[in-house]
């Protein structure tokens, strides 16, 4: 799935893209093979702006995720209004740079119910950013979520040090736990092309989600190439 995520800050100067412009992107990446698109509308509109989210929604023709945080407006209100496939909840407080950590549900459990009942009324499959702890985990399915996006940066950081079979069965265990719960397994954040392939052997793992990776790749090679050189990859698992 292509994250939107991956710029590192937003430009103090507007940049106006064209529909025509943006809708040529998502063809780009659809006819490449991207199975989804996640898009990620912060406060501080850091990765996108509202009004890209609503002109995507009109264009995009594969599963459309929208993660963020439910609790700082106008997150809510845009899910409200687009409807994708899949909300991602995710707890990024405005002031950070990029998320860093999955929910606490022992903490945010019963404030996240009513969000959660309320987005599964609408019909959006509802996944929670989750670090890759069973003991929270556990909590995912009292709160009525049906996915986990796993947080990887932890593995992403142990397989760049090459040290990384001890994190990675921390992340197996995890996705176990959750499929035993019966939740999907999603991931996302940190991964490429050269780590992607053993956290994907991690089996049942149902969506990743790329974004600065992918588009570092794409200056090298090109948009389309770098989507097809992931699913190169995944094909391998």
């Amino acid at each position: 799935m292509a994250d939107n995520s991956s710029s590192p800050r937003h430009s103090s100067r507007p940049l106006i893209l064209s529909t025509e412009f943006s809708g040529g992107l998502l063809a780009d990446l659809v006819e490449a093979g991207a199975h989804g698109i996640t898009v990620h509308p912060r406060p501080d509109q850091r990765h996108i702006r509202p009004n890209d989210v609503y002109a995507l929604a009109q264009m995009v023709s594969v599963e459309f995720n929208i993660e963020g945080n439910p609790f700082e407006p106008p997150f809510m209100e845009i899910v409200e209004q687009v409807k994708p496939t899949q909300c991602t909840l995710v707890p990024d407080a405005p002031n950070t740079f990029t998320s860093n950590h999955g929910w606490n549900l022992a903490a945010d459990g019963q404030r996240l119910i009513p969000i959660i009942n309320e987005l599964k009324a609408r019909g959006i499959r509802v996944s929670l950013f989750m670090n890759p702890d069973p003991a929270e985990i556990q909590r995912v399915q009292e709160v009525g979520a049906q996915r986990i996006e796993l947080y990887t940066e932890p593995y992403a950081i142990a397989f760049h040090n090459g040290d990384v079979e001890a994190v990675f069965q921390q992340y197996a265990l995890a996705a176990q736990t959750a499929q035993a719960l019966g939740l999907g397994v999603n991931a996302g954040h940190d991964l490429n092309v050269q780590n992607l392939r053993k956290f994907c052997s991690i089996p049942g793992i149902l969506e990743v989600s790329i974004g600065h990776a992918l588009i570092a790749d794409a200056l090298e090679i090109g948009l389309s190439n770098a989507v097809k050189a992931y699913l190169r990859v995944l094909a391998l698992v």
